[in-house]
Protein backbone atom coordinates (compact mmCIF):
# COMPACT_ATOMS: atom_id res chain seq x y z
CA UNK A 1 0.00 0.00 0.00
CA UNK A 2 2.71 2.59 0.87
CA UNK A 3 4.46 1.84 -2.26
CA UNK A 4 1.96 2.44 -4.24
CA UNK A 5 1.00 5.47 -2.32
CA UNK A 6 4.73 6.76 -2.28
CA UNK A 7 4.53 5.78 -6.95
CA UNK A 8 1.30 8.48 -6.78
CA UNK A 9 2.77 10.92 -4.99
CA UNK A 10 5.58 11.37 -6.85
CA UNK A 11 4.68 11.29 -9.89
CA UNK A 12 1.72 14.60 -10.22
CA UNK A 13 0.89 16.55 -13.53
CA UNK A 14 2.18 19.83 -11.55
CA UNK A 15 5.31 18.74 -9.84
CA UNK A 16 8.43 20.18 -11.48
CA UNK A 17 10.75 17.39 -11.03
CA UNK A 18 9.31 14.05 -11.73
CA UNK A 19 11.70 11.18 -12.55
CA UNK A 20 9.33 8.38 -14.51
CA UNK A 21 6.29 7.99 -15.98
CA UNK A 22 5.44 11.43 -16.39
CA UNK A 23 3.39 10.49 -18.94
CA UNK A 24 0.25 12.32 -18.69
CA UNK A 25 2.43 15.68 -18.80
CA UNK A 26 4.29 15.01 -21.77
CA UNK A 27 1.13 13.68 -23.86
CA UNK A 28 -0.83 16.50 -23.05
CA UNK A 29 2.51 18.86 -24.05
CA UNK A 30 3.02 16.80 -26.94
CA UNK A 31 -0.91 17.48 -28.49
CA UNK A 32 -1.78 21.22 -26.88
CA UNK A 33 2.18 22.54 -27.43
CA UNK A 34 3.54 20.25 -29.71
CA UNK A 35 6.40 19.49 -27.91
CA UNK A 36 7.42 17.08 -25.91
CA UNK A 37 9.58 18.75 -23.05
CA UNK A 38 12.37 17.30 -21.46
CA UNK A 39 12.98 16.65 -17.73
CA UNK A 40 14.78 20.19 -17.51
CA UNK A 41 11.64 21.90 -19.38
CA UNK A 42 8.77 21.07 -17.20
CA UNK A 43 8.08 24.47 -15.50
CA UNK A 44 8.55 26.40 -18.55
CA UNK A 45 6.21 24.09 -20.64
CA UNK A 46 3.68 24.00 -16.91
CA UNK A 47 4.18 28.26 -18.13
CA UNK A 48 2.87 27.70 -21.48
CA UNK A 49 0.10 25.42 -20.65
CA UNK A 50 -1.05 28.40 -17.79
CA UNK A 51 -0.64 31.01 -20.71
CA UNK A 52 -3.08 29.27 -23.06
CA UNK A 53 -5.66 29.25 -20.22
CA UNK A 54 -5.03 25.28 -19.78
CA UNK A 55 -5.11 23.17 -16.84
CA UNK A 56 -5.88 19.83 -14.96
CA UNK A 57 -7.98 19.59 -11.77
CA UNK A 58 -8.34 16.03 -10.24
CA UNK A 59 -11.81 14.29 -9.84
CA UNK A 60 -10.41 13.38 -6.45
CA UNK A 61 -8.58 15.92 -4.50
CA UNK A 62 -6.67 13.21 -2.39
CA UNK A 63 -4.20 11.74 -4.86
CA UNK A 64 -4.64 8.21 -2.86
CA UNK A 65 -5.10 4.34 -4.70
CA UNK A 66 -8.48 2.88 -3.86
CA UNK A 67 -10.50 6.23 -3.06
CA UNK A 68 -14.22 5.78 -4.44
CA UNK A 69 -14.13 8.27 -7.52
CA UNK A 70 -18.18 8.30 -7.21
CA UNK A 71 -18.53 9.97 -3.88
CA UNK A 72 -15.98 12.80 -5.70
CA UNK A 73 -18.29 14.09 -8.75
CA UNK A 74 -20.41 16.04 -6.40
CA UNK A 75 -17.40 18.13 -5.60
CA UNK A 76 -16.32 18.14 -9.17
CA UNK A 77 -19.28 20.01 -10.66
CA UNK A 78 -19.05 22.64 -7.49
CA UNK A 79 -15.27 23.55 -8.56
CA UNK A 80 -16.19 23.55 -12.65
CA UNK A 81 -18.79 25.57 -11.54
CA UNK A 82 -16.65 27.97 -9.97
CA UNK A 83 -13.85 27.88 -12.36
CA UNK A 84 -15.90 28.76 -15.30
CA UNK A 85 -14.15 26.70 -17.74
CA UNK A 86 -14.30 27.48 -21.81
CA UNK A 87 -14.20 23.83 -22.18
CA UNK A 88 -13.65 21.02 -20.11
CA UNK A 89 -11.65 17.34 -21.39
CA UNK A 90 -12.72 14.69 -18.90
CA UNK A 91 -9.24 12.34 -19.17
CA UNK A 92 -9.18 8.66 -17.99
CA UNK A 93 -12.28 6.46 -19.30
CA UNK A 94 -13.39 6.11 -15.52
CA UNK A 95 -13.47 9.97 -15.05
CA UNK A 96 -15.95 9.99 -18.10
CA UNK A 97 -17.99 7.04 -17.33
CA UNK A 98 -18.45 9.00 -13.58
CA UNK A 99 -18.84 11.96 -14.42
CA UNK A 100 -19.18 13.10 -18.00
CA UNK A 101 -23.60 12.43 -17.73
CA UNK A 102 -23.49 14.80 -14.29
CA UNK A 103 -21.31 17.57 -16.10
CA UNK A 104 -23.20 18.03 -19.14
CA UNK A 105 -26.77 17.49 -16.96
CA UNK A 106 -25.28 20.60 -15.26
CA UNK A 107 -24.75 23.16 -18.44
CA UNK A 108 -20.98 22.60 -17.85
CA UNK A 109 -18.92 23.03 -21.28
CA UNK A 110 -17.62 19.42 -21.50
CA UNK A 111 -16.75 17.63 -24.34
CA UNK A 112 -18.44 14.29 -25.35
CA UNK A 113 -14.96 12.05 -26.07
CA UNK A 114 -13.89 9.04 -23.47
CA UNK A 115 -10.28 9.16 -23.39
CA UNK A 116 -8.19 6.77 -21.83
CA UNK A 117 -5.02 7.46 -19.67
CA UNK A 118 -1.95 7.72 -21.54
CA UNK A 119 -0.14 4.74 -20.55
CA UNK A 120 0.26 0.64 -20.49
CA UNK A 121 -0.50 0.72 -23.99
CA UNK A 122 -3.04 2.74 -24.72
CA UNK A 123 -1.26 6.20 -25.78
CA UNK A 124 -1.77 5.98 -29.36
CA UNK A 125 -6.13 5.92 -28.74
CA UNK A 126 -4.90 8.84 -26.16
CA UNK A 127 -3.87 10.65 -28.87
CA UNK A 128 -6.59 9.58 -31.15
CA UNK A 129 -9.14 10.65 -28.38
CA UNK A 130 -7.52 13.95 -26.98
CA UNK A 131 -6.73 14.88 -30.08
CA UNK A 132 -10.93 14.78 -31.35
CA UNK A 133 -11.62 16.97 -27.79
CA UNK A 134 -9.17 19.27 -29.08
CA UNK A 135 -10.68 19.33 -32.47
CA UNK A 136 -14.26 19.07 -31.28
CA UNK A 137 -13.15 22.38 -28.82
CA UNK A 138 -12.07 24.29 -32.05
CA UNK A 139 -14.77 23.27 -33.93
CA UNK A 140 -16.72 24.81 -31.45
CA UNK A 141 -15.31 28.28 -31.30
CA UNK A 142 -16.46 28.45 -34.89
CA UNK A 143 -19.47 28.48 -34.89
Amino acid sequence: MWRSLLRVLERYFYFEVVREQDSLFRYVSKLILHHVPGRGEKASALTALKDRGIFLIDLSEDPLPGVDLSGCVDKLVRRCHELSPRRIILLKTNVYDLAYRRLKAEGLPVIDERIPFPGSGQQRRFEERFGAALQADEARDLR
